[in-house]
């Protein structure tokens, strides 16, 4: 049985719990956070503490708080020499304080408070400083997901800048097209199938394949029109600079 300890109990760590709870060789044996908590009941019974110098004997403990107080926070933990990871994708492992084993188990994915994640297929990143603590991570990750890889600090920097682009910026986009509709009531469900059809393709083709549009073919006529509807709008620069790209790659 590997025994966890979550420190932190925000997005990421309350659906690795849920996750974690599914799993015959994993037990999470206590939650340590700054504030108290709500579980729902059947989680309830697992230790909750908001004191530092109360954390239980673990075999990994998983930080998962926000990237600048990784390093105070890790300073501050009462324990040694124990496998001490960090969830994030944007902070090195030299984050984590040098007087505990240091590891990192990031799920790339997105996760939100109310919407739950299916793990089976959400890529797990792990790094550690010895291969046993390697393979300890590979085993706790394989526990909830089939792709475990090994990504060092620097390559999963890419990733996660990477992961900012095809996903919040994206979803900034979401919310600017839903604002253009709401000023004439049109539901932004509308666009729902056309997001959905979009993402699918991008499964069996690369996304410059699947890039269509009036900048790609370069349509100045609808340009000109979809620039003389957002004349007022404060999201003229956005079309305007990312046409100015796709244009440019088309060229």
């Amino acid at each position: 049985m590997i025994k966890v300890v979550l420190l932190g109990y925000g997005n990421v760590n309350s659906h690795l719990l849920n996750a974690f709870k599914k799993s015959e060789i994993v037990s999470v044996i206590q939650i340590f956070n700054r504030s108290n908590i709500s579980l729902e009941p059947s989680l309830q019974g697992i230790p909750f503490t908001d004191k530092i110098d109360q954390i239980y004997d673990a075999d990994v403990y998983i930080i998962g708080i926000s990237d600048d107080s990784i390093s105070t926070f890790s300073e501050s933990l009462k324990i040694q020499d124990k496998l001490v990871v960090h969830t994030s994708g944007g902070a090195p492992m030299d984050r984590i304080s040098q007087k505990n084993r240091r590891g990192i188990f990031y799920p790339l994915q997105t996760f939100s408070k109310n919407k739950d994640v299916n793990f089976d297929k959400i890529p797990i990143c792990i790094e550690a400083e010895n291969s046993q603590d390697f393979a300890l991570l590979e085993k706790l990750g394989k526990t909830i997901s089939e792709v475990v890889v090994e990504i060092d600090s620097e390559k999963r920097a890419k990733i996660h800048v990477s992961a900012v682009f095809v996903n919040n910026f994206v979803n900034y986009l979401y919310q600017i097209g839903e604002e253009i509709l709401e000023e004439d009531d049109i539901p932004f469900d509308l666009l729902k199938p056309l997001i959905k059809e979009t993402a699918n393709k991008i499964q069996t083709l690369s996304p410059e394949l699947a890039q269509t549009g009036p900048a790609k073919r370069n349509d100045t006529k609808t340009i000109e029109k979809h620039l003389k509807l957002l004349d007022h709008s404060p999201y003229k620069d956005v079309y305007l600079m990312l046409t100015k790209k796709l244009k440019q790659q088309w060229e």
